[in-house]
């Protein structure tokens, strides 16, 4: 075998993950590399199964004295986020990835590594393609375009696959099982504009929220940081309880599933009035830097006179309609579970606000471990479009992976990992979306369980997976397989 990554072991789960890092795997770019995965069963005699979403299904038969052992489903997803950084000349359509190892890690130089979910890949090939390791039967699911939406595991069909015990080798911190996901929703609340003319006299401003750090809305909604979007219609409420002040257009945010760090609103008032609404702008930032001083404490409000001359403005129905939507539209932590300590049972976002030519368009990323919570929440929007007379429009929906109190693939990991490595590893669950969610609720009665080796700085060019993780992660599975029987 000859290879950047020759020299360090599990050595076959590193020779295909190589092999992997030759071939474009860009979400909706799956194609050479699912028809790999394919070649690679036929090499080996293996049943494979390739349907119309290019995910990959190979079957083999357990091993001596396994032959009735419970079948197992090993399910990873072939896809990666193709992210590079400014200045790297790559083609991840055409060029294989440049790999290195930098200490104890493999990464890629300059752009993303795909370990997330590449590893799960290489690991599910090195058991199907040896002859010395004891498992059951195995069903090795492959799916694509899971870093987009999870769009091969809805195309799962339930009919090719017999096993009631589910591995996920797509988490990405040792000693930590996930044994429960978030379920989602996109929700999008439109609020239609009356637009006024301007009077004269008046002078247009922005008024923006800046500094503040963001993150994943489900994996760091727990950390209390601030929203860009919500700070923004508190300081228009204060603005327009105090002052005689009109709205034209008001931004936030990047994406729907993102804490947004930057707002936006354009607004015009008598110039004569600055200088006490630049006070009351100084004020807001005492207040929110003393919120925010253990999460945001970088964060400024600022108000800076424009150039350009909007020709209407929004109508006062509508900047009450305006406000009273970004004040009582629900965000943040709603719910917390009662099975796992700490951990966010349900939450919400408001990822986006976006001004078009007739409607302000409020877009939130819903999340929960309990489908009717998931609900609930969304019935509270619903509640308020209705009041103020909105449309709301949900979109996007996936499962929930709920705990499982007595769950048997469970108890066969943690009582693997006490005998390897001397204590308990974790059970922990995770407020974000898994392909989990989808299996629980296509293929019945799955038990689940999610793990995998250490990986940091996912889905950017610093991504770095850990050789001597990977290795204890292989030994792990290797031994769990060789405990269900």
């Amino acid at each position: 075998m000859s290879g950047v990554l020759r020299d360090i072991k599990p050595s076959k789960v590193f020779y295909y993950f190589e092999e992997l890092s030759k071939i474009p795997r860009c979400s909706g770019d799956e194609k050479n590399v699912s028809n790999y995965l394919v070649s690679f069963a036929k090499e080996n005699n293996l049943e494979v199964i390739q349907d119309e979403a290019l995910n990959v299904i190979i079957k083999k038969p357990g091993t001596k004295g396994y032959e009735s052992s419970p079948t197992v489903i090993l399910q990873g997803h072939m896809d990666m986020v193709c992210e590079k950084n400014k200045g790297t000349e790559h083609d991840f359509c055409s060029e294989p990835l440049d790999l290195r190892i930098d200490g104890d890690f493999v990464k890629a130089t300059g752009t993303t590594l795909g370990a997330d979910n590449g590893i799960a890949v290489a690991y599910a090939m090195a058991i199907l393609g040896s002859d010395d390791i004891p498992h059951p039967p195995l069903e090795v699911l492959i799916t694509s375009e899971e870093e987009t939406g999870m769009g091969g595991a809805n195309k799962v069909h339930k009919e090719n696959l017999l096993g009631k015990i589910l591995i996920n080798i797509d988490s990405e911190e040792e000693g930590v099982l996930l044994v429960s996901c978030a379920g989602g929703v996109r929700n999008k609340i439109k609020l239609p504009i009356e637009w006024e003319n301007i009077d004269r006299g008046t002078n247009p401003y922005i008024l923006t929220v800046r500094g503040l750090r963001g993150g994943h809305s489900g994996m760091e909604i727990n950390k209390q940081r601030g929203n860009s979007n919500k700070i923004l219609g508190r300081i228009l409420f204060d603005l327009n309880e105090s002052f005689d002040i009109s709205v034209y257009e008001v931004n936030g945010g990047a994406k729907m599933n993102a804490i947004p760090r930057e707002a936006d609103a354009k607004i015009i008032f008598n110039s004569n009035e600055f200088e006490n609404i630049n006070s009351k702008i100084e004020e807001w930032n005492d207040i929110l830097t003393n919120e925010l001083k253990s999460v945001d404490p970088d964060i400024k409000i600022a108000l800076t006179e424009m150039d350009e001359k909007p020709n209407k403005i929004f109508s006062k129905d509508t900047v009450n309609k305006l406000i009273t939507l970004y004040r009582l539209i629900p965000n943040g932590i709603q719910s917390m579970s009662m099975d796992i300590e700490g951990l966010v049972q349900s939450s919400t976002n408001i990822g986006v606000v976006t001004t078009f030519d007739k409607q302000i368009v409020f877009e939130s990323a819903i999340r929960s471990s309990v489908r009717t919570l998931k609900q609930e929440i969304l019935n509270r929007q619903k509640a308020l479009a209705d009041i103020i007379g909105a449309e709301m429009t949900p979109e996007a929906d996936y499962p929930e992976w709920q705990y499982d109190p007595n769950s048997y693939i469970r108890g066969v990991f943690v009582e693997s990992y006490k005998d390897m490595f001397g204590n308990e590893p974790e059970i922990s669950a995770i407020h974000a979306g898994l392909e989990c969610g989808l299996f629980k609720e296509k293929l019945g009665d799955v038990d689940m369980i999610s793990f995998g080796p250490n990986m940091y700085d996912v889905h950017t060019p610093e991504e770095a997976l850990s050789i001597s993780s990977t290795e204890r992660m292989w030994n792990y599975l290797v031994s769990v397989l060789e405990r269900i029987k």
